[in-house]
């Protein structure tokens, strides 16, 4: 829904001081909203489906905040994950994501792919993970599996650092070098004795994943005792999402399940293509 602020001079009420004269009307202000929440939902708002991305004066015009005031909240908003900004302007976070899983592509994704999900996960008797890349991070859109999966601490809507897991490497060597580059010199942190976050380690096990055809691994790297394998969705070059099977780590044989998973990789990026190409 598309909130526009109207011209004060435009709203007007009936003016009721004199019962015997003929009802005039006189113009008066919308009152700006006072509570933050009701400032936040009034920017949320402005965002559409025509509309996915706005400039901070396309922001401004449409709320009827002040300027300053919708510079304030935006930064707030942006370092909360509500909102995100790109070189177009503003868009909407990953927030809604980690609430409900209500984003309307990500619920696509989840859609489309479930069942190869769901297929890979019986087959292997591991737990498979659908992710997407945010920022620096694997948020999860989908998890399945048998008794194991209660053991891992992962979740729809969840959060892992991308460097420590292979649905992140696997997503981040995917991505243009410079883009890549900002997170690999950020120096990640160490999330067990095995996590790659050195720079330069981490940049060559992105190429190793590249050279695997973006096949990647997490070695117990997120979590002691936990191994996973996993490869990018592809859909016209980019890589949406990708998938992965997660195991103990003594029992997991890395080049079957690398094959396994890269197969069923494609096949759910086939399957996301006609979905992609109505838009």
């Amino acid at each position: 829904m598309t909130v526009t602020a109207p011209p004060v001079a435009e709203r007007a009420i009936p003016d009721r001081g004199h019962a015997t004269e003929p009802r005039a009307m006189r113009p008066v202000a919308r009152p700006i909203p006072v509570s933050m929440i009701e400032r936040m939902t009034l920017i949320l708002d402005t965002f559409d489906t025509r509309t996915p991305t706005l400039t901070l004066l396309e922001i401004v015009e449409r709320t009827g905040l002040p300027r300053s005031t919708v510079h304030r909240i935006l930064d707030q908003m942006i370092r909360l994950r509500w909102l995100a900004h790109t070189s177009g302007g503003y868009r909407l976070g990953m927030r809604t994501l980690e609430l409900g899983g209500l984003a309307a592509e990500h619920n696509e994704i989840r859609d489309a792919v479930a069942p190869l999900l769901h297929e890979l996960a019986q087959r292997t008797g591991l737990v498979g993970h659908l992710g997407v890349l945010d920022g620096r991070e694997v948020v999860y859109l989908d998890k399945v599996g048998g008794r194991f999966a209660a053991a891992l601490p992962t979740r729809l809507g969840g959060r892992m650092p991308a460097h420590a897991t292979a649905l992140g490497k696997a997503m981040l060597a995917t991505l243009e070098p410079p883009i890549a580059e900002s997170v690999v010199r950020t120096r990640p942190a160490r999330l067990t004795a095995r996590t790659v976050c050195e720079p330069d380690a981490l940049r060559r096990e992105l190429d190793r994943t590249r050279l695997r055809q973006g096949v990647a691994v997490d070695h117990e790297e997120s979590m002691a005792g936990i191994a996973c394998v996993a490869a990018p969705l592809r859909v016209r070059g980019a890589a949406p999402a990708a998938l992965s099977l997660t195991g103990p780590a003594d029992t997991m044989g890395f080049d079957r399940l690398a094959r396994i998973v890269l197969e069923v990789a494609h096949e759910a990026g086939r399957t996301l293509l006609p979905h992609r190409t109505r838009r």
